[in-house]
């Protein structure tokens, strides 16, 4: 383990308190050709003193004695002259311990730094060390945004730009995944569920499973904003649900349509979009492929509540006077009108049919009519009944069908169906 970064300045601080040795006593420790400085380590008579020192500097720094044995050692030499030419080797022994001195660029290696025991904790630094820590933003307990964690969190960064190639198969480009916090921060515990999770366990896997699936790379933020609760969804489970649709006959094409329209289909128990299925064929009645092809073109029938459909359905038979075959033929082609809103159902069908006096067969033939702003029809009504035009009788001449009065833009229906200019449309308008 290399050294860390409250160490290395202590070393070199070791280093400047013994580069304060004078000249003379490095010529003493020198003089001692033979004293062996440490295990295995014998100093050269020839060598230079700034070599000599770097080299037992170098060997000395798990130490801060090692010059006042040094000092001890140089006392008891004046002490005692006899004893001092006792140690000091032959000349054999001397060229013999030359020849196994190490090579000084091979003993600065850093590997024999990993020897060093681990710092305390607790131990006391000095001013300048303390300035050098720079210590890392505290991460927020509370907080009211999802901003002040994305630096601190890998899943928040890569669901929000897919930058980082090695964490995904070349199958998935390296763009934005869009995932749109400021939405998602709204929800309680949307945040609590993203932080907790690890990319590559519980997040990857996923995203992979949605691409095979059929969700594009640029969809995937849009899905992931609206249904970001699939990441706490076993895969299993997923790939279970994605089985029991295509047991239903399901295209790869279907199931990826409604994927992308209802994101939160997936999150459905298969029991549950079971019921569902069942439901709608039950009580319109439909055949299966009907069934199928309705909730192909509006999956939220599968995921959204099923009030507005049974209210709508009371409407459709009991207020407005369609019979069940004509509300089975409106919804297979508007699947909307099944969850429109009750009040804009009966205002248009109240002027459609008693203002413009249509026939319930003619509405139903052009169920379009329903999905259409009030004001617009009553607008070109008016318009062609001051032109003496509103005929939508199919049986008499000038027939004028309510598909051509509802879709067509002004130009094209000014010119084909008023026989009049934009410009006395406009102005028209403007006495209303």
């Amino acid at each position: 383990m290399a050294l860390s970064a409250q160490q290395i300045p202590r070393w070199f601080n070791s280093i400047k308190l013994i580069s304060v040795i004078t000249a003379p006593q490095l010529r003493q420790c020198s003089q001692r050709a033979g004293k062996t400085l440490l295990c295995g380590f014998s100093a050269q008579p020839q060598m230079s003193s700034d070599n000599f020192f770097l080299q037992w500097g170098f060997k000395t720094y798990r130490t801060s004695s090692m010059w006042s044995g040094c000092q001890s050692a140089n006392s008891g030499r004046q002490e005692s002259n006899s004893a001092r030419s006792t140690l000091l080797p032959s000349v054999n022994e001397q060229s013999q311990k030359t020849q196994k001195t190490p090579n000084f660029d091979s003993e600065l290696s850093l590997e024999g730094l990993d020897d060093l025991p681990p710092l305390s904790p607790l131990q006391p630094v000095s001013e300048e060390e303390a300035v050098q820590i720079i210590a890392a933003p505290p991460l927020p307990p509370v907080s009211f945004t999802l901003r002040d964690y994305v630096d601190h969190s890998e899943t928040l960064q890569n669901l929000v730009l897919l930058d980082n190639e090695p964490l995904f198969p070349r199958r998935i480009k390296r763009n934005r995944i869009g995932l749109d916090l400021s939405k998602i921060e709204k929800q309680p515990d949307a945040a609590n569920l993203l932080l907790r999770l690890d990319f590559e366990k519980d997040i990857k896997q996923i995203l992979l499973f949605l691409k095979d699936l059929g969700i594009e790379d640029n969809q995937l933020g849009t899905f992931l904003t609206k249904n970001y609760a699939i990441f706490s969804e076993d895969l299993e489970n997923l790939k279970t649900r994605v089985a029991y649709l295509q047991s239903k006959n399901f295209s790869k094409a279907d199931i990826a349509q409604m994927v992308r329209k209802a994101p939160f289909l997936l999150s459905f128990s298969v029991e549950r979009l079971d019921n569902r299925l069942g439901f709608f064929q039950k009580e319109l009645q439909l055949t299966v492929k009907k069934t199928r092809d309705l909730v192909v073109r509006l999956p939220r029938l599968l995921t959204g509540s099923l009030e507005p459909v049974k209210e709508n359905m009371k409407v459709y038979h009991l207020e407005l006077g369609f019979k069940l075959n004509e509300i089975q033929h409106m919804i297979t082609k508007i699947p909307k009108m099944l969850t429109a809103n009750k009040r804009k159902l009966t205002e248009t069908f109240d002027y459609v049919h008693n203002v413009m006096s249509i026939p319930h067969h003619v509405i139903v033939r052009f169920p379009q009519i329903f999905n259409t702003r009030l004001f617009k029809v009553k607008e070109r009504h008016l318009f062609l009944t001051y032109l003496g035009r509103a005929q939508y009788d199919p049986a008499k001449p000038n027939y004028i069908s309510l598909d051509k009065l509802v879709s067509m833009p002004d130009e094209i229906f000014c010119e084909e169906i008023a026989k009049a200019s934009v410009r006395d449309f406009e102005k028209f308008l403007k006495t209303l």
